[in-house]
């Protein structure tokens, strides 16, 4: 059964036609990369997955269970995590503060069990030095490596990624890649949205493209980056790929 199904999902903003009977499945465990140029629909693509959009029309399931807006507050809350390209952290909540909030309100930990889980997640992104400090006192690089902490703190099944590089300047963004390393190596379902092929190609089990919301072309990294079959795949890897 897959972890993430997406069955003929649209979604319109007004006139505008983003997603276009999109089909997608996600197995458990498996990593996805979407990538595709700006406008593409990738990112309501993943959005859809947790009902921060809300498709026009299609179906949306996590885990077996459709998603409605009667559940969908408890089915992603107990199976999805979400790291944005901006990293949402709680300016006037230290870093620790920042970590359990979330465990000891939605899924009643003690303080004491929380903090046990922060700290550990801290340690997988290599800062837990930084368990006292605010936020906006931490490097862009050091904030997303904190947010992606957060999300591992709700033990999620799922764990959805929107960019989470293209708000970081260059020296920063290979930090952050090298978490999400090390993450793809456990039985987490990571869907990533990014322009960064080399993590594409080194993390992905599978690699989808889109183009004016529609799935072109999918298939595995090796097939992507050596012999895609769309001409408009070859054309985009071509301009980002020297």
């Amino acid at each position: 059964m897959a972890m993430i199904k997406l069955e003929n999902v649209n979604k319109s903003f007004g006139d505008l036609h983003v997603l276009k009977d999109v089909n997608l499945e996600v197995k458990e465990g498996e990593k996805l990369v979407i990538i595709g140029p700006s406008g593409s629909g990738k990112s309501t693509t993943v959005r859809c997955m947790n009902f921060l959009e809300t498709p026009t029309s299609g179906h949306v399931y996590i885990d077996g269970v459709e998603l409605t807006h009667k559940n969908k507050t408890k089915v992603v809350r107990d199976s999805t995590s979400m790291v944005f390209q901006q990293f949402n952290l709680y300016p006037h909540m230290t870093v620790l503060k920042n970590l359990t909030l979330a465990p000891m309100k939605l899924h009643h930990k003690s303080k004491k069990d929380a903090e046990e889980l922060a700290y550990h997640y801290l340690d997988v992104v290599g800062l837990k030095d930084k368990a006292g400090v605010y936020p906006t006192t931490l490097s862009g690089g050091q904030q997303q490596r904190i947010a992606i902490a957060r999300a591992l703190c709700s033990q999620s099944k799922i764990i959805l990624f929107d960019e989470p590089t293209s708000a970081l300047d260059p020296e920063t963004i290979q930090e952050v890649l090298d978490v999400m390393i090390k993450l793809a190596k456990e039985n987490i379902t990571m869907v990533v949205v990014t322009h960064e092929m080399g993590f594409a190609r080194q993390v992905a089990d599978r690699v989808i493209f889109m183009e004016d919301g529609q799935i072109i072309e999918s298939g595995t990294p090796e097939h992507f980056f050596t012999s895609p079959k769309s001409d408009r795949v070859k054309q985009f890897l071509g301009k980002i790929i020297r």
